[in-house]
């Protein structure tokens, strides 16, 4: 398939991953067989994931923040295991720059927060840690998400 046709389903998808393949279909003008074989080679490759974006304030949780982190080589792999498997870690990256880690973690309060990354820095004896508190979401998860997106790169 043509790289346009899949950049339309993936937009589609982007917009809305509850999209049923007739509404796909009426999107994109791509015949719904088609579709559907599509999306069984990209599930697990391509998308990694179904999921919702939470407003998490509206649950409770009222505290997050983007900590880079930077921790001697020795303790990185210990570190990342730790982070994988902590609930409160949102999102984890492995970095450059001088720092291993890029996470955003999501608590109920700066107070739990505040001791999460005290925890970091005494059992992992942190090299250097920069945390940044969010104080709102302007734009997430919105990269290809847009009708207009294929207008914008040129298809």
């Amino acid at each position: 398939m043509e790289k346009k046709k899949e950049m339309l389903i993936l937009s589609v998808l982007r917009n809305n991953s509850r999209a049923s393949l007739t509404d796909i279909s009426r999107q994109t003008k791509i015949p719904v067989s088609t579709i559907y074989d599509r999306l069984k080679t990209y599930h697990g490759k391509v998308i990694k994931k179904f999921t919702s974006i939470v407003d998490f304030p509206q649950i409770g949780y009222n505290a997050k923040a983007m900590v880079l982190l930077k921790v001697h080589r020795e303790k990185v792999d210990e570190l990342k295991l730790y982070l994988m498997n902590h609930k409160s870690v949102n999102n984890l990256m492995k970095i450059n720059n001088g720092y291993n880690f890029l996470m955003e973690v999501v608590f109920k309060a700066i107070p739990e927060l505040e001791d999460f990354l005290e925890k970091l820095e005494c059992d992992y004896e942190l090299v250097e840690k920069q945390a940044f508190y969010v104080i709102d979401d302007l734009r997430r998860e919105d990269f290809m998400n847009s009708p207009n997106y294929l207008k914008i790169l040129g298809f």
